[in-house]
C-alpha cells in the first residue's frame, strides 16, 4: 500500500508534498537545512515533545528509515498524536503487518484523522468488507479528504450507486486528476446516450478532461484531443495528442499520426504510428500497413497487418484479405476475410460474400451478406438488394434497398426511387431521387429532372437567337447530371438549349454526348450542323449514330446521298433505316428505297 496521508501535506505534518516525479533537485543548502531541522526535532523529541516526535517520524518514514521512524512514531502515538498513529499504521503496513496497521488507523480515525479513515476504508475494501469500507471512506470524505472522496466514489460506482457521481465530483473539485478524468468519462458517455442534454454534458466533460489533462493525466489529454479534433480545432487537438503521446499513451500517438497525415505530413505521421505500433496499438499498425501498401511495399505492409492482428485488431485480418485480393490471390484473401468475419468484422463479411459471389457461390455468399447487413454494413444491405433483384425477388430487394438508403447509401436510394416510380408513387420516388442526386448520383439527378420535367407547363416556341429564360429546377438537375457525364442528360440539356435558341450551348452538349457514345447526341448534333449549313460534318455524325443503330440517322443519310446523286449509297442507308425503325422511319425509308431502286433500274 502506498504511504497514506493528505495529498497536500505529508502525514498531517504540515510539510508540502510534491507529486512523484516533480520534485526539484535540492541544492546543498537545502540538504543542510533539512539536516539542521532533523537535529532540532530530535532534540525536541528527546525532551518529550510529542509533536516533534511525530513530525520527525514522518520525515524518517518518507526517507525510508523505517526503524528510526517507528521509535519516534510510537512515542508520539503513546502521547495521543493522531497523525503519528496514522503514520505508524502506514509504517506497519509497509512492513507487512496489515492487521496491526489497521488497529492504529482505527485509533487515528476515531480521533478524527481523515487520512487514517481513508486508509482504514481501503484496508476493509481490500478484504471484501464493503459495508465497513463505505463507513470509513464516508467518514474520510465528509471531512473533506480528497482521497477519501475518490475512494468512496470508486466503491459506490462499482456497486452502481447513484451517489458515486457526487463524491467523484467532490474529489475532482478538490484537484484529484483521476476523479476529474472519470467524471468526464461519465458525463461524456451520458451525453452520447441522451441526446437531449448532449451538448451540455459534452461541454462539462471537456472542462473536466481539460483539468485532468493539465495535471498530467494522459488519457484525459487523449480524450480532450478527440473532442477538439471533432470540433475542428486541430491545432490544439494536436498539442494535447502530443502531450499524451509523450507520456506514453499509444492511442494518442496513433491519433496524432492520423492528424499529421491529414495535414499532408506523412513522414511525421509514420514516426508516431511506428511508436504507437511498437507499444501494441493495432490501429497504428494497420495505418503503417496501409501506408506501405500505398507505396507498393507489400511485404512490409503484410508484416504490419500481421502485427495489428497479433495486437487483437481484426482489421489486420481484413486488410490482409484486401492485400491478397489486390495481388490476385483469392484463396488467401478468402482465408483472411473469413478470419475477420468470424470475429464479427462486418466489412470483412461483406467482402467475403462478394468474393464468394464472384466465384459463383451465391448460396455461400448470401448468409455473409446477411450477417454483415445485420451488423450494420450499409454496403452489405445494398448488395443483398442486388442479390434478390437478380432473382426477381423485387419485394425483398426493395426492403434491403430501403434499409441501405435509410443509412445514406446513394445507389440504394436511387433503386428505391426507381421502384417507387414504377409503382406510381411519385412523391416517395422524388424524395429518394433527391437523396440519391444530392449524394452525387448522376442517374438519380437525371431521373429527378425527368420527373420534374413532366410537371413543367408547356412553354411558347422560341426563335433562334431569342433571349434565354431563367433555368427551372429540372434544367438545373439535368445540367448537374450532364456535368457528371450522363449522356442522356447531356442530350436533354442540348435540346433545352436548342429550344430556347442557344445554338452554341446546344452544340456543346450534343457533342459531349456524341463523343461519349450517345447515338441520340450524334443524331441531334447532325441536325444542328445541317440547320447551320454544315451538311458534310452533319453526315459524319449521322453516320456514327446510324452505325450505332439509330434509324432516323440512317434515313437522313439516305436522303443526303440521294440528293447528291449517289443512289446506290442512298439505297444502302435506306435499307438500313428500314431495318432499324421505328415504324414511321421504316415506312418512309421503304418508300425512299423503292424510289431509288426504280431510279437505279431505269
Amino acid at each position: 500500500m502506498d504511504v497514506m496521508g493528505d495529498k497536500a501535506t505529508l502525514f498531517e505534518s504540515g510539510r508540502i508534498v510534491q507529486p512523484s516525479g516533480e520534485e526539484s533537485s535540492r541544492d546543498e543548502m537545502a540538504d543542510m537545512g533539512e539536516a539542521a531541522e532533523e537535529v532540532r526535532l530530535g532534540l525536541a523529541a528527546q525532551s518529550g515533545d510529542a509533536e516533534a516526535a511525530s513530525v520527525l517520524g514522518a520525515m524518517l518514514l518518507r526517507r525510508g528509515d523505517l526503524d528510526g521512524a517507528e521509535t519516534h512514531l510510537r512515542a508520539a502515538t503513546a502521547a495521543g498524536d493522531r497523525a503519528a498513529a496514522n503514520n505508524l499504521g502506514v509504517l506497519l503496513h509497509q512492513r507487512g503487518y496489515p492487521e496491526e496497521a489497521a488497529g492504529w488507523w482505527r485509533i487515528a480515525a476515531v480521533a478524527g484523522s481523515a487520512a487514517a479513515a481513508h486508509a482504514l476504508g481501503r484496508y476493509h475494501r481490500e478484504r471484501g468488507d464493503e459495508p465497513a469500507a463505505e463507513y470509513w471512506l464516508r467518514q474520510s470524505a465528509e471531512q473533506g479528504h480528497v482521497l477519501g472522496a475518490y475512494a468512496l466514489a470508486d466503491l459506490l460506482e462499482h456497486r452502481g450507486d447513484v451517489g458515486a457521481e457526487h463524491w467523484m465530483r467532490a474529489a475532482a473539485e478538490r484537484g484529484h486528476r483521476e476523479a476529474a478524468y472519470r467524471l468526464a468519462r461519465t458525463l461524456d458517455t451520458a451525453g452520447r446516450e441522451d441526446e437531449t442534454g448532449a451538448d451540455n454534458a459534452v461541454a462539462e466533460a471537456e472542462q473536466w478532461y481539460r483539468q485532468a489533462a493539465a495535471r498530467g493525466h494522459r488519457r484525459a489529454a487523449l480524450h480532450l484531443g478527440a473532442i477538439l479534433e471533432k470540433r475542428g480545432e486541430l491545432k490544439e487537438a494536436g498539442r494535447w495528442y502530443l502531450t499524451s503521446a509523450k507520456d506514453g499513451e499509444a492511442r494518442a500517438a496513433c491519433a496524432l499520426g492520423f492528424l499529421l497525415r491529414d495535414a499532408g505530413d506523412t513522414e511525421s505521421a509514420a514516426v508516431w504510428w511506428l511508436r504507437a505500433a511498437q507499444e501494441g496499438d493495432g490501429n497504428a499498425a494497420n495505418a503503417l500497413g496501409a501506408l506501405h501498401a500505398e507505396r507498393g511495399e507489400t511485404q512490409t505492409a503484410e508484416r504490419w497487418y500481421r502485427a495489428a492482428l497479433d495486437a487483437g485488431d481484426d482489421n489486420g485480418a481484413y486488410n490482409l484479405g484486401l492485400l491478397c485480393a489486390e495481388q490476385g490471390r483469392p484463396a488467401h484473401a478468402e482465408q483472411w476475410y473469413r478470419r475477420a468475419a468470424y470475429a464479427g468484422h462486418r466489412e470483412a463479411a461483406n467482402a467475403l460474400a462478394i468474393l464468394l459471389l464472384q466465384g459463383g457461390d451465391t448460396t455461400g455468399a448470401e448468409p455473409w451478406f446477411s450477417k454483415a447487413a445485420e451488423a450494420g454494413s450499409v454496403d452489405a444491405a445494398f448488395n443483398l438488394g442486388i442479390l434478390h433483384a437478380g432473382r426477381g425477388e423485387e419485394t425483398m430487394a426493395l426492403r434491403w434497398y430501403e434499409r441501405a438508403a435509410a443509412a445514406g447509401h446513394t445507389e440504394a436510394a436511387l433503386q428505391v426511387g426507381i421502384a417507387r416510380l414504377r409503382a406510381g408513387e411519385e412523391q416517395e420516388a422524388e424524395r429518394h431521387l433527391r437523396c440519391a442526386a444530392g449524394g452525387g448520383s448522376a442517374e438519380a439527378a437525371y431521373r429527378l429532372a425527368a420527373l420534374l420535367d413532366v410537371r413543367r407547363p408547356p412553354e411558347p416556341a422560341h426563335e433562334l437567337g431569342e433571349i434565354v429564360h431563367e433555368k427551372t429546377e429540372c434544367e438545373e438537375w439535368y445540367e448537374r447530371a450532364a456535368t457528371q457525364g450522363h449522356r442522356r442528360a447531356q442530350v436533354r440539356v442540348g435540346m433545352l438549349a436548342a429550344a430556347r435558341g442557344d445554338v452554341v450551348e446546344a452544340a456543346r452538349w450534343y457533342r459531349a454526348a456524341a463523343e461519349a457514345g450517345s447515338r441520340n447526341g450524334a443524331f441531334n448534333l447532325g441536325l444542328l450542323l445541317a440547320r447551320e449549313g454544315s451538311e458534310p460534318e452533319a453526315a459524319v455524325w449521322w453516320t456514327r449514330a446510324a452505325d450505332a443503330g439509330h434509324g432516323r440517322a440512317a434515313l437522313r443519310l439516305a436522303l443526303v446521298y440521294a440528293r447528291r446523286g449517289e443512289l446506290a449509297e442512298g439505297q444502302r442507308w435506306a435499307d438500313r433505316a428500314v431495318e432499324l425503325g421505328p415504324a414511321e422511319v421504316s415506312e418512309r425509308a421503304g418508300r425512299l428505297r423503292d424510289a431509288l431502286r426504280e431510279e437505279l433500274s431505269a
